[in-house]
């Protein structure tokens, strides 16, 4: 039998000159395709072992053969016109596939650790939405037991608007905030990280 609580990650497919596009412009596309590797591996050995369905979302083709084990983690297509949209259709399919506790998270966090989505599904018990805030303006995961419609619309997603719009669309709902987490999109997120900054490619 299926476990009542569903993982979502979304991930875009890892190739050359199509992930990280603001972090490219400093370090290169092989850089940030490398980095952008680093942190997808490091999402799947994070959600790996929790007590939890898992099912991972594609921006662009489902591959069979990668890191995410087909034994252990759904394959799907994200579908929608943006970001918004593709989430709500990944949580309405969750939801009719009867799950009770839904989270989805991001794919490039370098401190995402197991506890933050142990957390979030603990904290759905009381809470009718979990939120990871992230340092941007954005959120990391989301969680929710039931479909929250609006958040997922009439966003500029990819700006700092994001988390803070978010929450005047649940402010008649009780929220859980995990701690604010940093995920990596330009340089000036990862300069600080000297386990990141090894895999850039010199003269990339």
């Amino acid at each position: 039998m299926k476990n009542q609580n569903l993982i979502i990650v979304f991930t875009r497919n890892p190739e050359l000159g199509k992930v990280k596009t603001r972090l490219a412009k400093t370090i290169g596309d092989a850089s940030a395709l490398k980095i952008y590797t680093f942190l997808l591996e490091h999402t799947e050995k994070t959600i790996k072992n929790i007590a939890s369905d898992k099912a991972v979302y594609y921006s662009v083709k489902v591959r069979n053969h990668d890191i995410w084990d087909n034994s252990i983690y759904q394959k799907h297509l994200q579908e929608g016109d943006d970001l918004g949209y593709r989430m709500l259709h990944a949580f309405q399919d969750a939801f009719l596939n009867k799950y009770q506790k839904v989270v989805i998270v991001g794919s490039d966090l370098f401190d995402l650790k197991e506890n933050h989505i142990q957390e979030a599904f603990k904290e759905l018990e009381n809470h009718d939405v979990v939120i990871g805030p992230a340092k941007d303006g954005g959120y990391y995961l989301l969680g929710m037991k039931t479909l929250h419609t609006n958040v997922f619309k009439n966003k500029a997603w990819g700006t700092s608007s994001v988390f803070k719009d978010t929450m005047k669309d649940l402010q008649k709902f009780k929220i859980h905030h995990l701690e604010k987490l940093n995920d990596i999109d330009t340089f000036e997120d990862m300069e600080h990280n000297s386990e990141l900054k090894k895999l850039i490619i010199q003269n990339d």
